[in-house]
């Protein structure tokens, strides 16, 4: 496996369109289907009617969609022109929307004809500069998969002028993509992406899991995330299709993805633990019948996720991964990896990636020794939007900081230990967070958990527990938790001091939790500590 050669995303879409024009490539939840060569001409349609809207190359647009047909022919269509694309997740609001378009300079935001959940007054406001809105319909992408002889949305507008583009870009290493950090604990951060930098991502995704075009892989989070164009790169690649969905409901999920033949599904422990529930609500079946691996990162994954999907999904299990918005895909198992290197790491780098470990002291860390991890490579953004953010996280040599605590064993696998920003300080102890997340889940009646430090004048920090209850089972106490860890035979720093119970732990809309939220909802006075610890 090589790094793929440096092309355009419209370079790629160009051979695949002429490799397999006839092969299905997506599937959205109304079962609409396109085809490569459909998706190719419903893009040039697209990318006309927005040049006729004076949007041409080095155009900076954002836009704001769900996951659907339409959206992924905009981003074609932008491709062609060569624009700079910033895709905004649903989930933004007013505040973090009008960040973005402040920080990009958009010059445009396009938007859903109906169903767009924010006030353009107020974002207006927000952003405090002139900015043109476009709906969904005024460039044709409400529709854009339809076949070519319906007349377009704005009778006003002319026929769309293919002829008249100008040429494709053609450098496959200049900064088409600004993708922003979620944003779960400060300010997002806009990366820089390059075409090539994310089919380097997409090319090792699909070879470590072996997806080829016989694949259907399913989609139910946001396409506006780098999830989402790495996917469609990938799809360029192999000439598998993509099956999506605008919102992840795991039992709409299983339906719409059992009735295409889903082989693969993406996304990350949540998604994988929901559609694990789901099956076990059917026993007598298997909801998947064509189901062979789950694909995806952006969160920790408790190792016996790997094993109860193993057992009752069948396949090959997991197939988590480690990636973020500043490299999509940093490192990936194999299908022939065995089973607790599926289980208990990320993987290994792929290639375009150089890692290493850095210890608190800044020294390299040796083999299975904890440290941040370190990335660089023709993989890693071009930086952020804002050069203060990139010259904190990149050093003079180019090393990326990831913020990730992790190690390297001998054989090269990474696993991931916890965040540098989520290590509770307890008395001076340092506490994973991630660590006693993965002792509490393993309790039979805990479905999902989080770990959070709260202020505390006599600790530091306290240890708190947030727990949601196994449908149909009491939820776990707080004697029975302190039981539970003292069974494991941990030090009684990690024991949690507090418990909480909630219905649901808060996460945006690739799965990460939202600590922020947590620490602010539960933040308390000191509590006295009686216990010794």
């Amino acid at each position: 496996m090589s790094i793929p050669e440096a092309k355009t995303f419209w370079a790629l879409l160009e051979e695949r369109a002429a490799a397999t024009p006839s092969a299905p490539m997506l599937i959205d939840e109304h079962d609409e289907c396109i085809s490569f060569a459909d998706y190719h001409a419903a893009a040039l349609r697209v990318a006309a009617r927005l040049h006729a809207r004076g949007i041409g190359p080095g155009s900076r647009v954002s836009f704001q969609l769900p996951t659907r047909i339409g959206t992924v022919v905009l981003m074609g269509g932008l491709a062609r022109l060569g624009a700079i694309q910033n895709p905004i997740v649903p989930v933004y609001r007013e505040t973090e929307t009008a960040f973005c378009l402040d920080e990009t300079q958009a010059e445009v935001l396009i938007v859903e004809g109906s169903g767009w959940r924010l006030d353009e007054a107020r974002l207006r406001e927000r952003v405090g500069r002139d900015f043109r809105l476009l709906r969904d319909r005024e460039v044709d992408i409400a529709r854009a998969e339809a076949d070519a002889d319906r007349p377009p949305p704005d009778a006003t507008l002319p026929p769309p002028p293919v002829a008249m583009l100008p040429p494709p870009p053609a450098d496959p290493g200049e900064v088409r993509w600004i993708y922003y950090t979620s944003g779960t604990t400060s300010r997002p951060k806009g990366a820089r992406q390059t075409d090539h930098a994310v089919a380097i991502t997409a090319a090792g995704l699909v070879a470590r899991h072996r997806i080829g075009p016989p694949d259907r892989f399913g989609m139910a989070f946001p396409f506006t995330h780098v999830g989402g164009l790495i996917n469609l790169l990938a799809t360029f690649l192999r000439g598998h299709c993509l099956v999506l969905l605008e919102a992840f409901d795991a039992e709409k999920a299983t339906v719409h993805f059992a009735k295409h033949g889903v082989s693969v599904v993406g996304g990350g422990p949540v998604f994988y633990a929901a559609i694990l529930a789901e099956q076990r609500r059917h026993p007598e079946r298997k909801l998947l019948p064509a189901f062979r691996i789950f694909s995806g990162g952006g969160a920790p994954m408790n190792a016996a996720l790997h094993y109860e999907v193993l057992r009752e999904m069948g396949g090959r299990g997991c197939l988590h991964g480690f990636g973020m918005t500043e490299c999509g895909i940093i490192c990936a198992n194999d299908v022939d990896d065995a089973d607790d290197r599926l289980a208990e790491t990320e993987g290994r780098p792929i290639p375009g990636i150089e890692l290493r470990i850095d210890r608190a002291d800044g020294a390299p860390a040796e083999a299975g020794e904890e440290g941040e991890v370190l990335l660089r490579g023709p993989a890693v953004c071009r930086g952020y939007v804002d050069p203060v953010a990139t010259a904190e996280a990149f050093d003079a040599e180019g090393w990326f900081r990831t913020g990730d605590l992790g190690f390297v064993d001998a054989h090269g696998y990474l696993t991931i230990t916890g965040r540098r920003k989520d290590v509770i300080i307890r008395k001076g102890e340092n506490v994973s967070a991630v660590e006693v997340e993965d002792l509490l889940y393993a309790h039979p009646r805990v479905a999902d958990v989080a770990v959070i430090g709260l202020p505390d004048a006599l600790r530091g920090e306290l240890v708190c527990a947030v727990v949601t209850a196994l449908p149909g089972h009491p939820p776990i106490g707080f004697d029975e938790m302190v039981a539970h860890f003292r069974s494991a035979r941990v030090m009684a720093q990690k024991i949690p001091e507090r418990l909480e119970v909630v219905d649901a732990i808060p996460r945006n809309a690739t799965g990460k939790i939202l600590k922020q939220v947590l620490k602010e909802r539960f933040a308390a006075p000191a509590v006295p500590d009686s216990s010794g610890r």
